[in-house]
C-alpha cells in the first residue's frame, strides 16, 4: 500500500508507526479478503448511489427480509431506511424520523415481515460551533445525545408500536441515560435490547413491549454480568437450547447468557471491539469497529470475525489470522487494507456479506463476495 508519495509503506510499518491510511487512499474493490474457507471478494462499488438524492451519514444497521432484499438503516433522518435488490438497485427509501438510527432487525410473523428499528439517541447538534466533532460532553459538539428509542414498523414504515425510556415503567431512575444500540427478538416475540451508549442493560420485554427484566450494567458483585458499552446482541440456536450472544465492545468480549438473564460464559476477542453476532449455519460474523493497538481503539482498524460452532475465532476478515496458543486467543487486529469501521453486517442464502460502516466518510455498503 502507499501513502501517495514515494515511500511504500507495509502493514508492519503502519502498525510500528502507528499510522492510518487516509480514507481517501483506499479503494479495496476487486480484492480478496479473509482466510481459509471464508475467502471473499470486496465489491466496494455495490451500494453507492446519488449522495444528491440518497445521502447518508453511518450505514448503521443491515438485514435481509424474507424476500432477499437487504434493507439498510441508517443515521440520515431524510432515508432511515434504504432497501436494496441483491445486485445493488435501490428500490425504495424512507424516514422512520431516526436521527440516531441504528439497528435494524427483520421478523417474519404469520408470513410477513416486521422491521424492528433501534435509535442510539445521538443526534445532530443544531447549534453546532463547526468545528467540534469528538467534545463528547459539549453542548456544541457536532452529535450530542438525547434518550433513544425501539420502535416496531412493518415493511412500507408504518408505526405498529414504540418503547421509550424505561423510567416511564420504573425500570430506570430518570438520572439513568437509555440510549439503545441494538435488538433480538426470540421465536415467542420476547424483545432484547442492549442499552450500549447509555447505561449498559439488558431489557427484555414481550411481544407487546411491556417490560420484563433487565440486567447488565457496570457494578455487579459478580463481575461476569458487567457489559461494556453492549452495542449488540443476537439469539444462538445452533443448540436445542437457545441462549443470547451479546457483545461487551469495550471489554473486547461476548458474554452468553440464557434467556432469562443466567450469565453463562464469555467468548474472548482478543484485540477487536467487537459487535453482536449474525448466525449462518454452524458459523456466526461478527463486526468489529475497532482494533486495539498501542493501548486504544485506533481509527480506521475495523474487520469482520467468524467464529465456529464452538464459538472459535477461524478467520478475521480484513484482519490478521486468528491463533490460539495453548488454548488461549492471541491479540486480533486490523490489515489496514480494506475497512475503516466494521458496523452493519448480513448474509445471504449464498454465504455473501453485506457491510455497513460507522465513520467512513459517508461511504454506502459493500458486498463480500464468497468464493
Amino acid at each position: 500500500m502507499t501513502l501517495g508519495l514515494e515511500k511504500t509503506v507495509t502493514k508492519n510499518d503502519a502498525l510500528r508507526a502507528g499510522w492510518v491510511l487516509p480514507k481517501s487512499k483506499r479503494d479495496p474493490h476487486g480484492m480478496i479478503v479473509g482466510q481459509g474457507s471464508f475467502k471473499y471478494r470486496v465489491d466496494a462499488h455495490w451500494g453507492r448511489v446519488d449522495r444528491a438524492k440518497i445521502p447518508v451519514e453511518n450505514c448503521h444497521g443491515l438485514a435481509i427480509d424474507s424476500k432477499g432484499r437487504v434493507v439498510m438503516m441508517t443515521d440520515e433522518p431524510r432515508n432511515n431506511i434504504v432497501i436494496y435488490s441483491r445486485d445493488g438497485k435501490v428500490l425504495d427509501t424512507f424516514s422512520t424520523h431516526m436521527p440516531g438510527g441504528h439497528s435494524v432487525k427483520i421478523v417474519n410473523e404469520n408470513g410477513e415481515d416486521f422491521m424492528y428499528l433501534v435509535d442510539s439517541g445521538w443526534i445532530r447538534n443544531r447549534l453546532w460551533d463547526g468545528h467540534s466533532t469528538e467534545a463528547w460532553d459539549s453542548p456544541f459538539n457536532r452529535v450530542v445525545a438525547q434518550s433513544g428509542f425501539i420502535a416496531k414498523l412493518d415493511m412500507a414504515g408504518r408505526l405498529i408500536f414504540s418503547i421509550g425510556h424505561p423510567q416511564t415503567y420504573g425500570a430506570y431512575r430518570p438520572d439513568q441515560p437509555f440510549r439503545p444500540t441494538d435488538i433480538a427478538i426470540s421465536d415467542k416475540g420476547d424483545m432484547y435490547v442492549t442499552d450500549g451508549y447509555g447505561s449498559d442493560y439488558l431489557l427484555q420485554y414481550d411481544s407487546q413491549g411491556r417490560y420484563i427484566r433487565h440486567w447488565g450494567g457496570h457494578d455487579n458483585i459478580d463481575a461476569n454480568y458487567n457489559l461494556s458499552n453492549t452495542h449488540g446482541i443476537g439469539i444462538d440456536k445452533r443448540t436445542n437450547t437457545p441462549e443470547l450472544i451479546v457483545s461487551s465492545r469495550g471489554a473486547q468480549c461476548l458474554k452468553r447468557f440464557t434467556l432469562s438473564g443466567e450469565y453463562l460464559g464469555t467468548i474472548d476477542a482478543n484485540g477487536a471491539y467487537i459487535g453482536g453476532p449474525i448466525f449462518k449455519g454452524e458459523h456466526f460474523y461478527a463486526p468489529v469497529c475497532w482494533s486495539h493497538i498501542d493501548g486504544k481503539n485506533q481509527d480506521d482498524s475495523g474487520f469482520i470475525s467468524v467464529f465456529d460452532k464452538d464459538n472459535r475465532v477461524v478467520a478475521n476478515i480484513g484482519g490478521t489470522p486468528p491463533e490460539y496458543v495453548n488454548g488461549v486467543l492471541q491479540p486480533m487486529q486490523t490489515t489496514w487494507d480494506v475497512f475503516n469501521h466494521c458496523h452493519g453486517l448480513c448474509v445471504d442464502d449464498d454465504g455473501n456479506l453485506y457491510v455497513g460502516q460507522w465513520n467512513a466518510n459517508q461511504s454506502y455498503p459493500m458486498k463480500l463476495e464468497r468464493l
